[in-house]
């Protein structure tokens, strides 16, 4: 057999090793504005799953009243339709055909379909629940008229204070500790009341804005505040001081019991149950539609991609998802400033727009089947293929025994199979059926990389059952063990966000320099020790802003460390699969994801509520060293070098082993 020089078409594994490419001496480089394009489509997803996330548990606690655990239940449905429904539906588009698919593509079809009947439904999730919220907000105003009440208070505070210290019946959270450090006694605990006609008015989170002092809407000067208040035996001031003992140890508790009187009274009611059952109807199919384009539209990105690019391209999608997840934000929060009744509606309704008009903007700029076809010729040009060597190797060993079907041998000077041969193989492997059969068919090759497979989605279950403890306990976590404000927590988590949305793009380069799994390990290792940090170094002061600052800067290192994981995982998963596999494969990512968040946030609080509130962080820390060890084996699946990029001069040696070593390949 006569050798050939196919020194510039050999792909080495690792990163930094790709040899030259037959492109001329041009640069491979993503396209960034095709990929935000296409990225139009998960930023619809992201706008409705942020919302999701916010809204919905505030209109079940509002019309509802629902206890934590049922809650929880219906909050998980969405991850656990996720196991199944999001490998179904990216398979199903990998081999989608008909008229809608030689017109507009494999994937969109599911994502215009899909957003539209998502819409179509979705407002209808707040609309069902109209005549429940009434009711609600009925029971909780006059729970709350009697906030000033002595007799009713004073029966109350007395049955939860003496509960927390007998350990029986319901406290309503009452923390003694914590009740106990400010000074505070029994009779000082049930003596608290709250006079909603007092207001200290403090400004936007208590820097923006004039600071008042009013009474039944009269504004009282300062000096006055030790003045009797009218109608009351109370100074302005002492008023004043109760209302903030209120909201300090009594309005968590307050909130609780309406909940549960809510539930008891009218949720549990025949008009209540039916009610709850439209409304879960309802949102089991919005939760179905939106899964049945989720693994679709993620999946377009690698269709339209080259492989060595997908960890830049992935931080562009994410920077769109952030993007949705924004315009969320703005919608609930200027919604919300408003005390009405329609306020679910008007956010799902507007929610439902922005939907409508991303999806508006991806059909008229994304061309899929345009777009795939110039990232097929892109990878023709430079050598880039769904198979590496290896595996066209492997192919031509399995076509050597069907020679005799087809007819002819591929020549010897052409070692690409002719595309009949190719279908023929495809179509021998397809009838495998027995899984112990399929297994012996593979090679080593594909055994190993089947293996790196399954131990990167380990590897991104355990980093997601770490990161997600601790991102859906955080608010109980700042409040409680922290001593923090709603606020300060908010802000926290939205400075994260902020952060997150300028790391994508360095995160992206930092996977074209290092590689995919050595970038991830290093976001891992971040991750860890901030945790262990946030775990032993922080603690209640009496100096609220040290543990503050402390808590933040560990936490946006952590986010830090695992928004690089996000960035480079995805494209490791795609990376295995092939252009008729790759939904299919995305699928398999999102199935590892949601699974974990469908179970971590339960472990999470348990190990809360058997310890003390900061050994929630050494549990995360523990699962993402989990997931590092499991990376360690990892051997298939890194960002190859991008062609053109530090080309590496071979050798007369190693061009000579490389002609050695394909020779012996292909006998």
């Amino acid at each position: 057999m006569e050798e050939k020089d196919i020194t510039t078409e050999v792909v080495a594994e690792g990163p930094g090793e790709m040899l030259d490419a037959p492109t001329g001496g041009k640069r491979l480089k993503l396209n960034y504005p095709k990929t935000f394009k296409v990225g139009l489509a998960f930023a619809g997803i992201c706008l409705f799953w942020n919302a999701y996330d916010f809204v919905i548990p505030l209109l079940l606690e509002h019309a509802y009243g629902l206890p934590n655990a049922l809650r929880g239940l219906i909050l998980g449905l969405d991850n656990l339709l996720a196991l199944f429904m999001l490998p179904l539906f990216g398979k199903l588009s990998d081999n989608a055909h008909g008229r809608l698919v030689k017109k507009f593509g494999r994937r969109t079809p599911f994502i215009v379909i899909g957003t539209l009947c998502a819409v179509a439904l979705m407002v209808f999730v707040p609309v069902v629940t109209l005549n429940q919220q009434k009711a609600a907000d009925a029971e909780a105003a006059r729970i709350e008229s009697y906030l000033n009440d002595d007799a009713w208070m004073e029966s109350h505070l007395a049955e939860w204070y003496d509960n927390a210290v007998s350990g029986e019946g319901n406290s309503y959270e009452v923390d003694l500790e914590y009740i106990s450090r400010d000074g505070l006694t029994r009779e000082d605990f049930i003596a608290i009341r709250y006079n909603d006609k007092m207001e200290h008015k403090t400004g936007f989170l208590g820097f923006i804005g004039e600071e008042k002092y009013l009474f039944n809407g009269n504004e009282v000067a300062e000096a006055d505040l030790g003045q009797i208040a009218p109608g009351t035996t109370k100074t302005y001031q002492e008023i004043l001081d109760g209302n903030n003992l209120y909201k300090k140890f009594v309005a968590s508790s307050i909130n609780d019991y309406i909940s549960d009187v809510i539930y008891e009274t009218h949720t549990t009611s025949a008009s209540g149950v039916k009610s709850l059952a439209v409304y879960m109807v309802i949102l089991l199919l919005v939760l179905v539609s939106m899964a049945t384009f989720r693994s679709p539209a993620v999946a377009l990105m690698p269709d339209v991609t080259p492989k060595p690019l997908r960890s830049q391209a992935n931080a562009i999608i994410n920077l769109c998802g952030g993007l949705g997840g924004a315009i969320s934000f703005l919608i609930y929060t200027v919604v919300l400033f408003g005390e009405r009744l329609h306020n679910y509606v008007i956010i799902f309704g507007a929610v439902a727009g922005g939907m409508l008009l991303l999806l508006a903007g991806f059909l008229a700029l994304v061309k899929e089947r345009k777009m795939v076809k110039e990232c097929q010729e892109i990878c023709k040009e430079f050598g880039i293929d769904d198979f590496d060597a290896e595996e066209s190797e492997e192919t031509k060993r399995h076509a050597e025994s069907f020679i005799e079907e087809v007819g002819e041998a591929p020549a010897e000077d052409k070692p690409e199979l002719k595309p009949e041969i190719k279908e023929l193989v495809k179509a021998k492997l397809a009838k495998v059926k027995s899984p112990k059969e399929w297994w012996g068919a593979k090679s080593d090759l594909e055994k190993s990389k089947f293996k790196s497979f399954v131990l990167i989605l380990a590897s991104i279950f355990m980093w997601f059952m770490g990161y997600n403890a601790v991102s859906s306990n955080l608010s109980v976590y700042t409040t409680k063990a922290l001593n923090l404000s709603a606020g300060v927590a908010s802000i926290i988590s939205g400075v994260s966000m902020a952060v997150s949305a300028i790391a994508f793009i360095p995160v992206g380069y930092m996977a074209v320099k290092l590689g995919r799994r050595k970038t991830i390990m290093i976001g891992f290792a971040l991750a860890v020790v901030s945790f262990i940090l946030i775990c032993f170094a922080v603690a209640p002061n009496d100096k609220a802003i040290i543990p503050t600052v402390l808590f933040a800067l560990f936490y946006l290192i952590a986010g830090f460390g695992l928004i690089i994981a996000n960035v480079n995982t995805f494209p490791m998963v795609t990376e295995l699969s092939t252009a008729e596999t790759v939904g299919q494969y995305t699928g398999y990512y999102y199935m590892a994801t949601m699974s974990a968040q469908a179970i971590t946030p339960a472990l999470g609080g348990a190990i809360m509520d058997a310890g003390q509130d900061k050994y929630l962080f050494l549990y995360s820390a523990i699962c993402v060293v989990v997931a590092i060890v499991l990376m360690l084996f990892v051997k298939h699946g890194d960002s190859k070098q991008i062609p053109g990029e530090k080309k590496k001069k071979l050798t007369k040696e190693e061009k000579r082993q490389i002609r050695l070593d394909t020779l012996e390949n292909m006998d």
